[in-house]
């Protein structure tokens, strides 16, 4: 029997007996290093659950053979599409679990089973979806590339031993001499670090596991002059705070020196920060194990605790509060910063930390409340559209009709209702007359009522057309299969679903058996090819729609400016209502109004960008455009304080580090460009590997956290631009030479062909 086809040597168990067996599988076992897990598509896993729970084998929401279809970028190479999601992609099951699926189901032929090994890595065992793949090619033959997976778990003897097995096929034995001595030892021998002579603050971080969120923050604050200089001049030693009961003991402070010595030093193409992350794990459980994070909250987490590590204040006194009182900003403004550098003052105050003012308004009594608060960095909202854009396929019930694709503008807050209104404008069907539904598998995988939510709707979902009064049919098209159905108890071949299920609708007075013989070939006209009247009807192909003219309508990329978004950020909004305002004139809790304004800015300002909305109706990821500068951000016009000496405060800021966010709400990938402090070059800082980025590359719909330098602090570089800055942005930065690499390239130079080998 193959690994494909469906087991014939026992008649699988009940359906109920299924369930258990699964279900006990998935609750006992447990994550054990070396342990094979499965990867199953999570739409097969789920519509298996419903089957087993139906209790009917003749049901309907029988899965039919495991498919992996929607995990594959495409079925040629079955490579795995990146940054799937466990549980929303994908399912992990056991070894045991998985052979009883495939017994029982079977699988689509040719589709190779996913299995996966669990490993150990510092703090967790994982399940190890994404294997690492090395590609390795000859540079005079760029287009012939082989590959091989390699475990986290394999040290660097393995992996050269199997690099070593697939060069065998492809290069001759003097070749591969060449490149044990020279390319395997190039990019791992201490030799080859300590030889390396590079830019400092051009070093790649090592990705341990989805940490590019750690690294994209790690590389902006990297690149902030002023605290860089602090750790690299060692004057954080003087002030390590190894009491303070919020602080980590120094251990968070002492952590990030390292890592920012080692990309200082001018001597490694890349750093690992092992150390670093599992401080961090140990200090805010929410960032242990390997799971994806947000690059804004561990930036928050680490300004925090190194604040806190750093700080001078050894014994933090109490301050009471004073109310207003009628005082004037200014003397309030000066009362609350000297308050606040009683119990904060660390050089994270000094770089950081701003002034909020802070408006309160009772809608009832009119009291009015001013406080004066620090911030450390400037969380400013996108504006927000009020509708959504969604692509549904209109399947008419015309039976000679082709479906169509359609691009709609619903409201984001809407109704299926509403959908199905603004597709009557383009159909002329009566919305009354539409039916939305989910297709998946090749069966309705549910039908939405009007009145459900917009929100839990998918983007490509389609729209039937039914007549009022009517009693609506689903048609689903079966193939004979090519193995015996003994799940049903019976030795007779089985049946698997194939092409577009249809909705059919027909008086219910039209309901015998022979009418709806009729109507079933009438709707099948799309789907079948007619050779001859006597015999049977010939399926189609997996059918084929147009396209709208809506479709042809470009959309447009949303762009707005920072101002817009600051602007945003300090007008005038009403408190929600689970988080009023308590009164104390009126005593009791208020919707109050808030109004947040600009009182004093740091020397570097930090600006998160409100990407993820999340409301009761939606959660999305903005991805509009910011149009945000590179220089001169000026924040005159909106800053409350100014400058005795002049009247204007210094509030023009130059522009030093991106961080980047690509990808969806729950996954995604975290890039950063950041520019060097010592010779003003800009780099982009993509994990291990770093390039050299042009200016007019910054400004994406990926940029998340923003740095600022403030003008007047910014020190000129102390080195030339590199002359070897390319045109393009794709010359590594960070590419390792040394001299034996060199004397080995010029020895070789008459050769026609080299290996290169990446294994970001």
């Amino acid at each position: 029997m193959t690994a494909n086809s469906r087991c014939s040597a026992a008649e699988p168990p009940g359906l109920e007996s299924q369930r258990r067996e699964i279900e006990s599988l998935l609750r006992e076992c447990e994550l054990r290093a070396g342990d094979s897990w499965y990867v199953v598509e999570r739409r097969w896993y789920e519509q298996w659950k419903e089957f087993v729970e139906t209790g009917d084998q003749n049901s309907s929401s029988f899965p039919g053979q495991i498919d992996n279809t929607e995990l594959f970028e495409d079925l040629d190479s079955y490579h795995l599409k990146e940054r799937l999601v466990e549980n929303e992609d994908f399912m992990l099951v056991p070894a045991e679990a998985w052979h009883k699926l495939l017994a029982w189901y079977g699988m689509v032929d040719g589709q190779p089973p996913l299995e996966r090994k669990v490993v150990d890595l510092p703090s967790t065992l994982k399940v190890e979806v994404y294997p690492i793949e090395i590609f390795l090619c000859l540079h005079s033959n760029m287009e012939n590339v082989i590959n091989a997976q390699f475990s986290r778990v394999d040290n660097i003897r393995e992996s050269e031993s199997k690099i070593c097995l697939l060069l065998l096929f492809y290069l001759n034995c003097s070749e591969i001499s060449r490149i044990q001595s020279d390319l395997f030892v190039r990019r791992n021998s201490v030799e080859e670090q300590d030889s390396y002579r590079g830019q400092p603050g051009v070093c790649g971080l090592t990705n341990l596991g989805n940490t590019c969120f750690m690294n994209s923050a790690l590389q902006c604050l990297s690149n902030t002059p002023p605290l860089t200089e602090y750790f690299l001049l060692s004057s954080y030693l003087e002030e390590l705070n190894f009491t303070n009961p919020l602080g980590m003991k120094g251990e968070i402070a002492e952590a990030y020196a390292d890592v920012i010595k080692q990309m200082w030093s001018g001597r490694h193409y890349s750093v690992v920060p092992r150390v670093f992350k599992t401080k961090v794990g140990h200090f805010a459980s929410q960032f242990l194990g390997y799971q994806q994070h947000d690059s804004q909250e561990l930036l928050s987490f680490l300004l925090d605790g190194l604040h806190e590590d750093l700080n001078r204040v050894k014994n933090k006194e109490y301050i009471e509060l004073r109310d207003a009182a009628g005082r004037p900003d200014q003397v309030m403004a000066e009362e609350a910063w000297r308050n606040h550098r009683r119990r904060n003052d660390s050089v994270i105050v000094d770089t950081f930390h701003g002034l909020f003012k802070s408006t309160l308004v009772c809608p009832e009594c009119r009291k009015v409340s001013v406080t004066f608060d620090p911030f450390c960095y400037l969380s400013v909202p996108l504006p927000v559209s009020k509708e959504r854009i969604m692509e549904v396929f209109f399947v008419s019930l015309d039976p000679y009709a082709k479906p169509a694709q359609h691009r709609v503008v619903v409201p984001k807050a809407g109704k299926v209702f509403d959908l199905c209104s603004a597709l009557s404008e383009m159909t002329s069907v009566p919305p009354t007359q539409m039916v939305v539904a989910d297709v998946f598998n090749h069966r309705f995988y549910k039908i939405y009522n009007s009145d459900e939510s917009l929100s839990c709707i998918l983007d490509r979902d389609d729209i039937f057309e039914q007549q009022e009064e009517q009693v609506l049919l689903a048609l689903y098209l079966r193939e004979r299969s090519h193995y015996r159905d003994y799940g049903s108890g019976s030795s007779s071949y089985g049946t698997t679903l194939f092409g577009h299920p249809l909705l059919l609708s027909t008086p219910r007075s039209s309901c015998s058996r022979e009418a709806l013989y009729n109507l079933f070939l009438q709707r099948l006209a799309r789907n079948v090819c007619v050779c001859d009247p006597s015999v049977l009807c010939v399926p189609l192909p997996l059918q084929k729609y147009v396209k709208h003219a809506s479709m042809e309508v470009p959309q447009q990329q949303t762009t707005v400016q920072l101002q817009e978004c600051i602007e945003l950020f300090t007008t005038v909004e009403t408190l929600e209502e689970e988080n009023p305002w308590y009164c104390p004139v009126c005593k009791k809790h208020q919707l109050a109004t808030k109004k947040l304004d600009l009182w004093s800015l740091p020397e570097v300002l930090i600006i998160h960008l409100k990407r993820f909305s999340y409301t009761k109706f939606t959660r999305e990821k903005l991805d509009s455009i910011v149009d945000f500068p590179l220089r001169d951000l000026d924040f005159s016009g909106c800053l409350l304080k100014k400058n005795v000496s002049n009247g204007e405060p210094p509030s023009c800021y130059d522009l030093i580090a991106v961080s980047n966010h690509y990808g969806g709400l729950r996954d995604g990938h975290y890039t950063s460009y950041a520019c060097n402090k010592d010779n003003g070059q800009w780099y982009y800082f993509d994990d291990s590997k770093v390039t050299y980025a042009r200016e007019d590359q910054i400004v994406t719909n990926a940029a998340y956290v923003l740095f600022y330098h403030r003008q007047d602090k910014i020190r000129k570089p102390t080195l030339p631009a590199p002359s070897t800055s390319p045109a393009s942005s794709t010359q590594p930065a960070n590419d390792i030479t040394s001299c034996k690499e060199e004397d080995a390239e010029q020895g070789a130079a008459a050769a026609a062909s080299y290996v290169t080998m990446e294994t970001d």
